[in-house]
């Protein structure tokens, strides 16, 4: 059975297996239209795409018309292959690339998903953490630069309130020292004006018959006059009266 040449991708030669792949997809909507992707037929699907070794141990099975994922025939092989790792059909395939040293010794070497028909090439754990923490750095220092910025216009403003602050009392404390210099200044006008004018004339006397209206000071003087009345006389008006006065005829 000959073996085809390997596919072509559209845009440009196949990339030699091993580099990073990860920046690209492959889907073949023609053969998922014609067959269907199961456990079975995964790998037949997986093989048309540019990640494909056609140095692996799997091709040299599919040659001999075995089927490529038995692992019978691939443990008694050394080299490298492909491996299905999880299965949940017809969604997602992992396909993990691995190297055989003997039966019971494989090295891992990169890994494969294939979800809803479209195959992907899974980054490297290594490369995961570089991007996560690329990513989280660029964010940090972006809000450092960001609270950096706030703080410089906090700063600024903070400086003119202080500013502004500083003038206004001051212009307070100068405004209060012309109010006071004003006011004495009011008061010696008023004392000359009063020195210069001739004494008030004595108000006139009020009309007869007019009674003045009551004020707490005469109230108090009625009640004083009152209460002096009403005290009953220390002395006996008969009795202390001195000696008698008879008519002298």
């Amino acid at each position: 059975m000959a073996t085809p040449p390997p596919p072509t991708m559209e845009g440009g030669p196949p990339q030699p297996p091993g580099t990073d792949m990860t920046g690209i997809c492959f889907r073949d909507q023609l053969w998922l239209n014609t067959f269907p992707l199961d456990r079975n037929l995964v790998f037949d699907y997986f093989a048309l795409s540019p990640f494909y070794d056609w140095t692996c141990n799997n091709e040299q099975l599919r040659m001999r018309s075995v089927h490529p994922l038995d692992l019978s025939q691939l443990s008694k092989m050394t080299g490298t292959e492909y491996m299905l790792s999880e299965v949940m059909e017809p969604h997602l395939f992992v396909i993990r690339k691995q190297k055989r040293d003997s039966p019971d010794k494989v090295t891992p070497m990169l890994a494969y998903y294939i979800l809803d028909g479209s195959i992907y090439q899974a980054p490297q754990l290594c490369n995961v953490f570089a991007a996560r923490i690329g990513r989280a750095l660029y964010y940090i220092q972006k809000a450092f630069t960001t609270a950096a910025s706030k703080l410089e216009k906090i700063g600024y403003a903070g400086s003119v309130d202080s500013e502004n602050e500083t003038a206004s009392v001051e212009s307070k404390s100068v405004k209060e020292i012309i109010d006071v210099k004003e006011v004495k200044r009011v008061d010696h006008l008023l004392a000359s004006l009063q020195r210069k004018l001739p004494p008030a004339p004595p108000p006139p006397p009020f009309p007869e018959g007019y009674i003045p209206p009551p004020t707490a000071e005469n109230e108090k003087g009625t009640e004083t006059q009152e209460a002096s009345e009403s005290q009953a006389p220390s002395v006996d008006p008969i009795i202390d009266q001195g000696p008698a006065k008879r008519m002298k005829f």
